[in-house]
């Protein structure tokens, strides 16, 4: 009777909490490992996000803060004028505003030879200014031998400023009395 109180109360529930333990601690060695490969890909991850924080910064900068299309189209007229590009137009179209990021179209149209439009394309390129060239239209003269001409649909864009709501000037003066003459 002992001995068969000893099996059925003491070694079988003693003999289910080990297996049972042994099973929670296989179970446990298996999350560490997951965890451990998981951590290897995080600093995959974290390599990835400082790449494309650097991208976002590079962008970020080359979006303006203001408007500054003057200077752009200057700076677009001078750049048409160091490759001796011809018959420049520079034109800007309707502004599309919005709160995060505003656009400008920009048509510009020239003649040069294909050399100069090429470089002035690397020249875009280079620019601070992010300039997204929508459409380009190159065509040559009919007998293949003078300048071509381009035409550009593009677009550049700024930040615009989120005007800061002043607060209402407070008045020292009695009520009813009106410092302005």
């Amino acid at each position: 009777m002992l001995m068969a109180d000893f099996v059925l109360f003491g070694y079988l529930p003693s003999h289910k909490r080990i297996k049972s333990l042994k099973q929670a601690q296989t179970e446990q060695a298996l999350v560490i490992a997951q965890a451990a490969a998981k951590s290897s890909e995080l600093l995959s991850v974290e390599q990835q996000l400082q790449k494309l924080q650097a991208k976002v910064a590079k962008y970020q900068a080359s979006i303006p803060p203001e408007r500054a299309l003057g200077a752009f189209l200057k700076e677009i007229a001078d750049i048409m004028t160091s490759y001796d590009l011809t018959e420049q137009v520079v034109a800007p179209g309707t502004e599309t505003k919005t709160e995060a990021v505003s656009c400008i179209p920009v048509h510009i149209k020239c003649k040069g030879k294909l050399v100069q439009i090429f470089e002035f394309f690397k020249h875009l390129q280079a620019s601070d200014r992010l300039v997204r060239i929508e459409k380009v239209k190159l065509a040559n003269d009919p007998d293949f031998a003078g300048p071509v001409s381009m035409e550009i649909d593009s677009v550049i864009y700024y930040r615009p400023q989120v005007e800061q709501k002043q607060p209402a000037p407070s008045s020292k003066e009695p009520s009813g009395v009106s410092g302005k003459i």
